[in-house]
């Protein structure tokens, strides 16, 4: 967990770099490498005096952010064009939004998957396009085909068959059978247009997409770098005018005030993240169970408590679906052997 504090502390602070041993630098450098923030750091720390051998290493990490998110907006760039005849709006989600739009938040982020939200009534359309143009089913097993249509917040995800691009179409940003009930149309219908013809969420949605993804649904894998967009965009949007008001409604709209609320906690123990204490609540025991889920990295970059992970996997499962059919779900993936 040191590793994980002494990196958290450099990317909020990055002289402190400077003040740490050649063991403390090599742990902060794994950790921030196993938590995909090793460009986000070089990048925030590029106006400060930094160890020689630190300064190839950032080099690279920099050297490779900027392709990855090269390549990602030329995957963007080809799903509108396989998507553009169809003219409805398609949100971009998480870092494909982020570097689209130029935010605070794309410094250094590393972008996997094309995530985009359409909405649901034209899954069908969409689906056709994109196999049209080249995508794929990942996942062709029957079973999940029809797990993930039924009950999932996207499509089985597609892999591109020349650029291995992959991309998940969303028609929400929960499961169906989740607790909460996000207002999917209003999410798309409150996005804002940027100059491509895509859109984005707005930013009260933007910071429940991420309470969502962190506190209702997922097992806190990546927490570090999901909890440092979420500083970084409330860095940008903390001082607009009625923001958190703004965010209180939207997030009641959603179902998720109560995500939003740990969400915001946990960024504010963290990063030192601008909150607005009205809406936050306070820190709890589970909190400090996320917690310590989050900063599980051992000196070596390696996760560590292994009972901590476990408890916050099943969490994460029991939020997603009922426990019968959670039960069901789970006897059909280990009698396929699929884990």
């Amino acid at each position: 967990m040191k590793a994980s504090k002494l990196l958290a502390q450099c990317l909020v602070r990055p002289a402190h770099l400077q003040t740490l041993t050649n063991g403390d630098v090599t742990a902060v450098i794994t950790a921030a490498r196993a938590e995909k923030l090793l460009a986000t750091l070089a990048m925030r720390s590029e106006n400060i005096a930094v160890p020689e051998r630190l300064k190839h290493i950032f080099q690279d990490a920099i050297i490779d952010c900027n392709n990855v998110q090269r390549l990602a907006m030329w995957e963007v760039d080809r799903m509108y064009f396989a998507l553009n005849s169809l003219n409805i709006p398609v949100v971009l989600l998480k870092g494909s939004a982020f570097v689209a739009a130029n935010l605070a938040a794309a410094t250094g982020r590393q972008v996997g998957d094309l995530d985009i939200l359409v909405p649901r009534v034209q899954l069908e359309a969409v689906e056709a396009k994109l196999i049209l143009a080249g995508w794929e089913w990942v996942k062709d097993d029957p079973y999940d085909q029809q797990y993930y249509r039924q009950w999932m917040h996207e499509l089985p995800p597609m892999i591109h068959n020349e650029r291995d691009g992959m991309i998940d179409v969303h028609h929400t940003i929960l499961p169906l059978t989740a607790r909460p009930t996000p207002d999917a149309h209003s999410l798309i219908d409150q996005a804002i247009t940027l100059d491509s013809g895509l859109f984005i969420l707005q930013p009260a949605d933007m910071i429940c997409h991420a309470a969502a993804h962190l506190a209702a649904d997922g097992d806190m894998a990546g927490g570090m770098r999901n909890l440092w967009d979420v500083h970084a965009l409330l860095e940008a949007f903390a001082q607009q005018d009625g923001f958190w008001d703004s965010l209180d409604k939207r997030a009641q709209a959603h179902q998720l005030s109560d995500p939003v609320a740990r969400t915001l906690r946990l960024a504010n123990r963290l990063y030192g993240t601008p909150i607005d204490k009205r809406f936050a609540g306070t820190f709890s025991l589970l909190d400090r169970l996320l917690m310590r889920r989050i900063m599980a990295r051992d000196a070596w970059g390696r996760e560590a408590y292994i009972f901590t992970r476990f408890a916050v996997y099943i969490r994460s499962h029991w939020l997603r679906m009922p426990p019968l059919m959670l039960a069901k779900h789970l006897w059909i993936k280990w009698r396929k052997g699929d884990g």
